[in-house]
């Protein structure tokens, strides 16, 4: 497979597929060597660093690296501390120094602080956060001093293998359809409607600790609906999924109902149609 040479998507393989016969590749996780070709051992991605080859598991735990975004969910809270699912080996942490207080004020977190905790994230609410740095034995630890970060609402969630997910520079996107999209990198995908971010926001995060929904009307609600089940077309297809993939899905999609894109057979025609647009 002389594709990995060239500077094309990464492609899925499965175990015993050769990779490429080129002896200037260097065997990496998930490779061995066999009468001079690099071949998978494992199914998953290629993905090459210079003449690294590595094949990524598609069903593996992620493995986060610092400045991923990451959406996850609260699972604990214990002294000054929000443990969060992302779909890792170990539950991430949550500072509570390393979120914004309401009012954008920059001080020492006190006791009272802590006491509030459950005002600003409780058990089972969904976050978008940024892992800034690893502790203990490689638990990541998440922050959101951002106001593109924080509390999750008016949407809904997917959940896609991790390693269908490409690093991009930026992981959240406005579609042209009014919805915006978080993609992270831990295969957790939050759907939501559009909100408009302005720099006057960061001195109002108390904005951003709101639980109630707000109210939507049945289109944008189906538009909601139909983004989710393109993403989940794209991950039963085993297709990469970054913004452009997904508007170009929604597209192929519009001959359909939000019902038939859950048909299997729907599903392969519009991601084909989706792919045959990107090449």
């Amino acid at each position: 497979m002389d594709d990995v040479s060239q500077d094309h998507s990464p492609l899925i393989v499965s175990p015993g597929q050769t990779i490429s016969n080129d002896s200037a590749f260097m065997r990496g996780h998930g490779t061995y060597d066999e009468n001079s070709e690099l071949v998978a051992s494992v199914a998953g991605v290629i993905e090459r660093v210079n003449k690294l080859v590595v094949v990524k598991p598609l069903r593996s735990r992620y493995i986060g690296e610092i400045g991923d975004v990451v959406v996850g969910r609260v699972t604990e809270l214990s002294m000054k501390i929000w443990k969060v699912d992302i779909n890792a080996r170990h539950e991430a942490v949550l500072l509570l120094s390393s979120i914004n207080l309401p009012g954008g004020v920059q001080r020492r977190r006190s006791e009272s602080d802590e006491l509030q905790m459950r005002e600003y994230f409780q058990e089972g609410h969904l976050l978008s956060a940024e892992i800034q740095n690893f502790v203990g034995d490689g638990v990541a630890s998440l922050h959101t001093r951002n106001i593109k970060y924080g509390k999750l609402r008016n949407g809904s969630l997917v959940v896609v293998p991790s390693a269908l997910i490409k690093r991009s520079k930026s992981h959240f996107a406005s579609l042209p359809c009014g919805v915006d999209v978080v993609l992270g990198l831990n295969g957790y995908i939050w759907v939501s409607k559009h909100t408009e971010i302005t720099p006057e926001m960061a001195n109002q995060p108390e904005g951003f600790y709101v639980d109630v929904n707000e109210e939507m009307d049945i289109s944008l609600r189906q538009k909601i609906s139909r983004v989710c089940n393109c993403i989940t077309a794209l991950s039963n297809c085993q297709s990469f999924i970054n913004d452009t993939m997904i508007i170009f899905t929604y597209d192929a999609s519009m001959d359909y109902t939000v019902t038939e894109l859950l048909d299997p057979e729907v599903q392969q025609l519009i991601v084909s149609e989706a792919r045959a647009k990107l090449h």
